[in-house]
């Protein structure tokens, strides 16, 4: 399979390069992106959840540890192809070696909407968290996350260099928000309480709890395939990916579960239990008054790192397509790396998804394929490897095919969990997937295959 090439002035200067794109990103960044990428709102409401599921610390804890382990297989996997195919644009670039142009195509522009979809809530959460810490019309949020998305394009317009400092600032923020939640919680803390008698589910009701809880943490450790959007950026992919995506699920696994700690240590598991969001509980237990104040400034700064990384993601995506033959005129990067097409239309579609308000509902609607998406990066694995067994991959996943096979079944299983517990939206992804046929066909003669 070739690609088409570009000749841009990017291309004359410089560090090595693909595509236009530069490869001046390093391990630093990776650990950044894979931060900010991951670490959300999620870790401060997932919590009540998985309490009232498993209501004993032992289970509560535990789960929390399984979630990093399922992340870390799924990271040995996708490191050997992101390694493999060392470009940058995510997912595309492995289903379309794997599966063929059209499962490319499909989980390129599915992943591109909903991580639009994505940048649109965290902007539109960060609005309405500042609309309240200021005391103005809650009507000012959309105007504020249009702000801030154009802010962050404007910044990632200038290049590379300056979009990846900005999130590495920002997710070393984040880290540091973190740290101080954690320590206030140690510090301002209670300590941790005789728990009261729960009631524990048992045979096939625990197995139900468990894999509930189970895809609510899986789905609040998303995030480690950061760096694979910018594989291509990279000084030395072979060497940095690894060391990006392990450190990346190792950081964020110690922060989940020294933030989980930490609320047990402030709040009896009982009193998480159903709790839409835990940590406006703790924080009001330890800070008092000031508690919301607290939880709204933690949110803010732990978001601005998420929608920094999420624009620099929809960017490569759509980079990525337009290289493969959709909207060609995409595929144009700047002299500072930066395709500037791809990120100011992809800006546009986060603009009117704010502005809309339809942002939840294309989240709804992807999520399906966000979930078949693992699946189908695991099955690539076996299919390369059965494939294409002497092509060079500079990180072979351990214990492969057992370790792949493991996270693959345990994939299938969410997937299959995921239908049947969000029918309804499940059906609309198999819709759109139906619609996206007719597209490719239209977009093919574009396509070099």
């Amino acid at each position: 399979m070739t690609e088409p090439t570009q000749t841009t002035e990017s291309q004359t200067i410089g560090p090595r390069q693909s595509l236009g794109l530069l490869a001046v990103l390093g391990v630093l960044f990776g650990l950044s992106v894979t931060v900010g990428n991951t670490i959300g709102s999620g870790i401060l409401r997932t919590p009540g959840l998985v309490a009232q599921l498993l209501p004993t610390s032992g289970l509560f804890i535990g789960v929390w540890v399984v979630g990093a382990l399922y992340a870390a297989l799924g990271a040995n996997a996708l490191a050997e192809l992101a390694t493999m195919m060392p470009e940058s644009g995510g997912y595309t670039i492995y289903l379309r070696r794997a599966m063929g142009p059209y499962a490319g195509f499909v989980i390129g522009w599915s992943d591109w909407l909903s991580t639009c979809s994505s940048a649109a809530l965290a902007a539109l959460v960060i609005g309405e968290y500042v609309t309240l810490l200021l005391a103005i019309s809650k009507g000012l949020a959309s105007l504020i996350a249009c702000a801030l998305i154009a802010a962050f394009s404007l910044i990632q317009w200038r290049g590379i260099r300056t979009g990846s400092q900005t999130q590495n600032v920002t997710a070393i923020a984040k880290t540091l928000a973190f740290g101080v939640l954690v320590g206030s919680c140690f510090l301002l803390g209670h300590g941790f309480g005789r728990p009261a008698a729960a009631r524990v589910p048992t045979g096939f009701s625990f197995l139900v709890a468990f894999v509930l809880a189970m895809q609510a943490v899986i789905f609040t450790y998303d995030g480690y395939n950061g760096i694979v959007y910018f594989a291509g950026e990279l000084r030395n992919p072979a060497r940095d990916i690894p060391r990006s995506i392990f450190g990346g699920v190792i950081s964020v696994a110690i922060i989940y579960l020294l933030v989980n700690i930490g609320f047990l240590y402030v709040l009896p598991i009982e009193r998480m239990a159903g709790q839409p969001l835990v940590a406006a509980t703790a924080a009001n237990e330890i800070f008092g008054a000031r508690g919301d104040t607290v939880l709204r400034v933690l949110t803010i700064v732990s978001l601005l790192s998420a929608v920094n990384a999420y624009q620099l993601m929809t960017s490569r995506v759509l980079h990525r397509l337009s290289v493969f033959g959709f909207l060609p005129g995409a595929s144009y990067v700047n002299r500072g790396g930066t395709p500037v097409v791809a990120l100011f239309l992809s800006a546009a579609v986060v603009l009117a998804l704010v502005i809309t308000g339809t942002l939840e509902m294309v989240l709804a609607v992807t999520a399906f394929f966000f979930v078949a998406q693992y699946t189908l990066i695991f099955t690539s694995v076996f299919i390369l490897r059965r494939r294409e067994p002497t092509t060079p991959r500079p990180f072979k996943a351990w214990g492969h095919p057992w370790t792949t096979g493991l996270v693959l079944v345990l994939s299938l299983g969410f997937l299959v969990g995921a239908a049947l517990t969000d029918t309804r939206n499940s059906v609309y992804s198999l819709v759109l997937l139906a619609l996206s046929w007719p597209l490719y066909r239209v977009l093919r003669p574009r396509v070099v295959d």
